[in-house]
């Protein structure tokens, strides 16, 4: 690193780059290599297909699927911000990351998360409205409402990380570079500073509550005004049918939501810090790759939809 003269706090070392720390694989490069290449191959081909089929399927032009084919393809950028590096240091050793390209990857991941928060509470809602208000649906979520649900999240989501990254990118970073994680997340660049960081965390603080917790607080109303109603439906078979509709997102809300607590919740102490860098996995990599496994798996109209897209492609040849 080189040395530079500040007139101001003398000669200090100023990081070109930052070091990403993340599983000590020097023994097992080969081995993570394969395993997370896999998930990236299977994340990305899942979630082209569903994009897919609800494109082309016109069984699926639905509220619903429309925000799923959203939802899939938010779920293949956020992957590609991620996995991309990870697997080029597994192969080259190489853990440095720079400066510009670590304040650019959290920029995209704190807003494909941010984005894909509000993207749960919308399905939420277009299921709660499915279930609880049947004969308002048509109307209450027709085509002009879903488009704009969809652009007010992915708007959203950008503009709250853009504040955090523009204070981020006026820190100086004058001390040590390793990043204990995976990935560039904000608080272990922060800790990094040699700047009074106290705006920053006010302002992350801020913005995690409104596309976190408001779009989490959504989705749990939603889902407690769901179960309510399914339980007051007499028969077994109505209440199997209503749950099947939600039981999917349901899923993927709580792999997501769950992890995402027990990383951002619990205290920092480095005891800790190894068991969180685990679960950040599952919603930075794994809810990704559940996604269209958990949809096509346990949805018919997306199985079907598989099937007649195969059919079509072997006739076609």
């Amino acid at each position: 690193m080189p040395l530079i003269f500040n007139p101001e706090k003398g000669n200090q070392t100023l990081p070109l780059a930052f070091i990403l720390l993340d599983f000590n694989t020097e023994d097992l490069h080969i081995l993570y290599f394969m395993l997370f290449l896999a998930i990236y191959i299977a994340t990305i081909a899942g979630n082209i297909l569903i994009v897919i089929l609800v494109v082309i399927d016109q069984h699926l032009h639905t509220p619903m699927y429309f925000f799923l084919g959203n939802l899939s393809c938010l779920e293949t950028c956020y992957s590609s911000t991620i996995l991309p590096r990870m697997l080029v240091s597994f192969v080259t050793g190489n853990k440095s990351i720079s400066i510009n390209g670590c304040f650019t990857q959290l920029y995209f991941f704190g807003f494909l998360a941010a984005t894909e928060c509000y993207f749960l509470a919308v399905m939420s809602y277009d299921r709660y409205l499915a279930i609880c208000r049947p004969l308002h649906y048509a109307m209450l979520m027709n085509g002009r409402i879903c488009v704009q649900l969809i652009a007010v999240s992915w708007i959203s989501g950008s503009l709250g990380v853009s504040a955090i990254i523009y204070l981020v990118s006026q820190l100086s970073f004058c001390g040590p570079n390793k990043i204990n994680h995976f990935l560039c997340d904000l608080t272990p660049v922060i800790r990094l500073s040699c700047n009074d960081t106290h705006m920053v965390e006010m302002t992350a603080f801020v913005v995690c509550f409104i596309v976190t917790l408001a779009p989490f607080v959504i989705t749990l109303t939603s889902y407690i005004c769901i179960i309510k109603n399914i339980i007051r439906i007499p028969s077994t078979t109505g209440k199997q049918k209503s749950f099947s509709t939600c039981s999917s997102h349901l899923t993927v809300v709580s792999c997501f939501y769950g992890s995402l607590m027990i990383v951002y919740v619990l205290p920092e102490m480095n005891s800790l810090g190894e068991l969180k860098k685990l679960f950040s996995l599952f919603y930075t990599l794994l809810t990704p790759l559940v996604n269209p496994l958990i949809y096509s798996l346990r949805n018919k109209e997306v199985k079907e939809g598989i099937k007649k897209t195969f059919k079509m492609l072997c006739r076609s040849h």
